[in-house]
């Protein structure tokens, strides 16, 4: 707690000036830093996600910095500091290398599987605890043990995927996702599921979401082969592009969209929901009924006007104040490994405000664990379900 100085106790007559100099002076005054990293795509395709990824971390560091946290009997004040890698992996090593060695972050924080990997060669023996902001459960299924995987792994969404859009427009799918990693990924797990569930894959185009503006070839060729459905995804709006060249070109089936892309923000670019009829994806956040959910959209709109919260800017605010938190429970701002310790627990014990999507905690290899809500669009509105519930019922 700070200490305040009594003008009453002052000897007689001392100015008020020296006495606020005195208070100033005061030891328990002073602030320590603690520095976050961020390298993620602020430019190029990808930069709606990447500044939406930043934009929870530091509506997190400011409200952590409106009552700085005790850590070992130093009071410390949050500094996000942000490197642009345009979601090239590369860069992001580069970043990193960067951030740990110029800036001291205690902590990094990368929103894109490719640099998570570049970062993984490295993390450990630099001693940087890696908050991964990807469902790629290869992420931490590689033992890494000073990562934190941010976001569920996307593969408990694809059995419900496949169910909700298999049954209602048929078993003819064509792959056109991003070409990154992540994309790549995500269509390495579904593909197998889809073909188990009795389906077909008509087609394979990945495409370059992050570098291309016109999708009209790449969509061309994929229509050629009749899908019934179309698995897209990468950012919003690269994938909300997509979708709407698939309309254009007469497309009537149902959509498959990773996790990464959100339906609000793609259903903007489109020009509604009608373009994303049929579709599956994450329950967007602003439309979240759980008390928490609204509570933090409210804030969010409040400091932010006109704009509604994604999933990446909640899950990524919740990530930094359960960093600190995990801080506090350690009694340290720099021993990477005492600190991931305390992430679990960090993440459980997270007061509601600041948990707006339900994280229960860590799993053993280091994936959150939440209670998801997936979403359809159906009659031009979205319909949510509970997918904790869906594969319980299983």
């Amino acid at each position: 707690m700070k200490r305040r100085t009594c003008l009453t106790s002052l000897p007689f007559g001392l100015p008020l000036l020296a006495a606020a100099a005195l208070g100033a002076a005061a030891p328990a005054q002073a602030q320590e830093t603690i520095k976050i990293g961020f390298s993620g795509p602020l430019s190029g395709g990808a930069a709606l996600y990447g500044k939406n990824v930043l934009s929870g971390m530091q509506m997190a560091a400011a409200e952590i910095n409106a009552n700085p946290p005790d850590i070992g009997g130093k009071r410390y004040k949050v500094e996000i500091v942000p490197l642009d890698d345009k979601y090239n992996p590369s860069e992001t090593g580069i970043n990193v290398q960067r951030l740990v060695q110029q800036h001291k972050t205690a902590a990094v924080l990368v929103p894109h599987s490719g640099g998570v990997f570049a970062v993984q060669a490295f993390n450990e023996k630099s001693k940087v605890l890696l908050l991964a902001y990807t469902s790629l459960p290869q992420v931490t299924a590689r033992g890494n043990a000073l990562t934190v995987r941010i976001p569920p792994d996307y593969t408990t969404y694809i059995p419900s995927f496949i169910k909700t859009v298999m049954g209602r427009y048929g078993k003819n799918v064509a792959l056109a996702q991003g070409d990154h990693d992540y994309g790549k990924a995500w269509a390495a797990s579904f593909k197998p599921a889809w073909e188990a569930a009795g389906g077909k894959v008509v087609a394979e185009n990945p495409m370059s979401y992050n570098k291309a503006a016109d999708f009209y070839s790449g969509m061309s060729r994929v229509i050629q082969a009749k899908p019934d459905v179309l698995f897209i995804g990468g950012a919003s709006e690269p994938t909300a592009l997509v979708a709407k060249q698939a309309r254009e070109l007469g497309f009537k089936g149902g959509f498959i969209v990773l996790d990464q892309a959100k339906l609000d923000e793609m259903a903007r670019v489109a020009g509604g929901y009608g373009a994303l009829e049929g579709a599956v994806g994450v329950m967007p956040l602003a439309l979240d009924e759980r008390p928490e959910a609204v509570a933090f959209t409210q804030r969010y709109r409040k400091l932010n006007p006109g704009k509604d919260p994604s999933t990446e800017i909640s899950l990524n605010y919740s990530a930094v104040h359960a960093t600190i938190a995990a801080m506090k429970l350690a009694g340290t701002t720099t021993d990477a490994a005492a600190i991931r310790a305390q992430m679990d627990k960090a993440f459980r014990t997270l007061p509601p405000a600041y948990n707006p999507n339900d994280v229960d905690g860590i799993d053993a290899s280091g994936g959150t664990i939440a209670n998801t809500i997936i979403a359809t669009v159906e009659n031009g509105k979205l319909k949510g379900q509970f997918l904790r519930a869906l594969n319980a019922a299983k």
